[in-house]
């Protein structure tokens, strides 16, 4: 063999080579990464017209398939569709959402774990069939959360989250104005990019999840996590003495600390629990100059700031806690929640439910288990614990410093006759142009705790001097509560 034919040979093999390696990387190695990126078009037309399985919230279906007149053979339609859509998301043509892209492998039948029931559809000549994923929700509580946020006005923006302190189980989320997956999942292709440009030019964002995507400053619930500071890291205890004027100078400026209200907290030294009981911004400003950065910092980040955690639904936005070096001005306003401090409502419950559950931080989980379509149980999720941000003992402190503010303070609205409900309000400012933020954190009962809650009211109709956690957000958290506790 003369020298340009070898030459031309090892060429051809190089490149035959250099095909098997391509396809190899492709059909294995990329394989599932490929399948699972939205911009497949063949695989979502493929499983555009198969028979998905069903999203259930109790005995709720919340997303299931029914048979079509035309090519696609399948309708993939929403029940509830606004009222869930910020958890099942949306199946189009063209993307996917929510659980219904997180847990896609299951719902279209393509899991490994599907093996034996795709051959049996093969050998008997069957359509095949996706398997079904049961969610965490308490149907209940969702509807109380929905109907709470959605009574405050056809231009609410807020979002309501509850979650079982422990396990974790998330069993309600709801973000409003919220908007129809079923537009979205319509066989009619351009019908559904009309729906979708419309929804995603609305400057109210239907489609964001407010929940878990939307960080705005906590106001004063994050007061529980500088209460926390306080009493693991100075050797406070509810019954220590802080300022409780009507103002604090900030040491090292001319900036002076007012109370909302503007008037005093009760005296110039009140406790601690009377300080979060009427949330006296004088005397946790005071707790944040008497912290360092480092014990303010790692307290919220014990509690999940700068995070995520949350597996079953994608683009969490981590809660935030400023970084670099605060010192005591900054540090004062941030121990309020202001300043650069912000959270989702997924956070704040987050931060409810480890105080409930003696200090001991759970994995919060949306997916209960995943069945067959035959209802053979595939998998079921285990709690998980994520840590323990505060000791038993601090917790029950906060316990009952909470149950001050529900019983005396800033949180009578959410009260519950005969059951012991611990809470904190938050009313954060943002711009002089717009109202502040409503929150309102809380758990019940309080010694027994079977649900813990956070709501935010971002925007409503509401009079901007009438916007506060304990007026907007406390009644809804009381409602969620009693779908629990009274159901």
């Amino acid at each position: 063999m003369n020298k340009p034919i070898r030459a031309v040979s090892v060429f051809c093999l190089l490149l035959f080579l250099a095909l098997m390696v391509n396809s190899t990387v492709l059909q294995f190695a990329r394989a599932k990464s490929l399948d699972d990126d939205p911009r497949n078009r063949r695989v979502i037309q493929a499983a555009f017209g198969r028979e998905r399985g069903a999203i259930l919230a109790g005995k709720v279906d919340v997303a299931k398939s029914v048979p079509s007149n035309d090519v696609y053979k399948f309708q993939r339609t929403y029940p509830k569709a606004l009222e869930y859509a910020p958890v099942t998301g949306f199946f189009s043509y063209y993307s996917q959402t929510g659980i219904e892209q997180s847990q896609n492998e299951i719902l279209s039948g393509e899991d490994s774990r599907l093996f034996v029931n795709r051959l049996i559809d093969l050998v008997s000549n069957a359509d095949p069939k996706g398997g079904n994923v049961e969610l965490t929700i308490n149907p209940k509580v969702q509807d109380a959360a929905w109907k709470g946020l959605r009574a405050l006005g056809p231009g609410v923006q807020g979002a309501a989250v509850a979650i079982e302190p422990s396990t974790g189980r998330v069993l309600a989320m709801v973000s409003t104005p919220g908007f129809d997956p079923n537009k979205l999942a319509n066989h009619d292709l351009d019908a559904s990019t009309d729906a979708y440009n419309k929804y995603d030019k609305d400057p109210a964002q239907p489609m964001l999840n407010r929940a878990i995507q939307t960080t705005l400053p906590p106001g004063s619930t994050f007061k529980l996590v500088t209460a926390s500071a306080a009493l693991e890291d100075l050797g406070m205890t509810p019954d220590s003495l802080v300022p409780g004027g009507t103002s604090l100078k900030i040491p090292g400026t001319t900036h002076v600390l007012h109370n909302d209200s503007g008037e005093s907290c009760g005296g110039g030294k009140i406790t601690m629990t009377q300080a979060l009981t009427v949330s006296c911004n004088v005397s946790f400003g005071w707790l944040g100059t008497q912290l360092t950065d480092a014990q303010l910092r790692s307290q919220a980040e014990k509690f999940g700031f700068d995070k995520t955690y949350l597996s079953d639904l994608t683009n969490q936005a981590p809660a935030r806690f400023p970084s670099g070096e605060l010192g005591a001005p900054l540090r004062a306003l941030s121990a309020i929640g202001q300043y650069d401090v912000a959270a989702t409502p997924l956070q704040m419950a987050m931060v409810a439910a480890t105080i409930a559950n003696h200090g001991t931080e759970m994995k919060p989980y949306l997916v209960d288990r995943v069945t067959s379509s035959s209802l053979d149980v595939l998998s079921q999720t285990d709690p998980v614990v994520m840590g323990n941000p505060i000791s038993p003992r601090t917790a029950s402190q906060l316990t009952q410093m909470m149950v001050s503010v529900v019983d005396a303070g800033t949180g009578t609205s959410a009260r519950i006759p005969g059951v012991e409900v611990a809470g904190k309000t938050g009313t954060a400012t943002s711009t002089a142009s717009r109202p502040p933020y409503a929150w309102f954190v809380s758990f019940a009962p309080a010694q027994n705790p079977k649900i813990a809650v956070a709501v935010l009211v971002q925007a409503s109709g509401t009079n901007p001097s009438e916007v506060y956690g304990g007026t907007l957000s406390a009644p809804i958290a009381k409602s969620m509560m009693e779908a629990v506790i009274n159901p």
